[in-house]
């Protein structure tokens, strides 16, 4: 714990110095290329282990990691050309979410066998999330 919180402060450091030298662009557009290369990379070896059925959660992890990739590469690319009026608003950006949804979808079907919860429980997680984020937008 001690090691993932030095590593967390010494990351925090990284960006405040770079955002202080080189300002919030650069800084931006350099983590968050360098956080969907990271995620695509992550996501790909959780397919391979998937592949070898290594671990039940590795298709749940493949996919989230692959809507991480393509969501934060969606907004990555979108402020390094300018913000192009084709990316405004389009629901190409809802295929990346399927993956984020697939994903999370799939890690609650993980946690229901875990506890050795039978039935198709699973999804209610993810439809009372949504549920929930209609209703703020609602009071927003």
């Amino acid at each position: 714990m001690i090691q993932a919180l030095l590593l967390v402060a010494s990351i925090s450091l990284v960006f405040v110095a770079s955002h202080t030298y080189f300002g919030y662009q650069p800084t931006y557009q350099i983590a968050y290329g360098a956080l969907t290369l990271m995620a695509a990379m992550i996501s790909l070896t959780f397919l391979w282990l998937w592949g070898r059925r290594a671990t039940p959660l590795a298709l749940g992890m493949s996919l989230s990691w692959a809507g991480t990739a393509s969501v934060l590469g969606w907004w990555w690319i979108f402020n390094l050309f300018g913000k192009p009026n084709t990316m405004v608003e389009s629901g190409a950006l809802f295929l990346f979410l399927s993956f984020y949804f697939a994903g999370a979808v799939l890690h609650f079907a993980v946690i229901q066998r875990s506890f050795g919860a039978a039935g198709h429980f699973f999804p209610i997680p993810a439809i009372l999330a949504i549920a929930l984020s209609a209703a703020i937008r609602t009071l927003v």
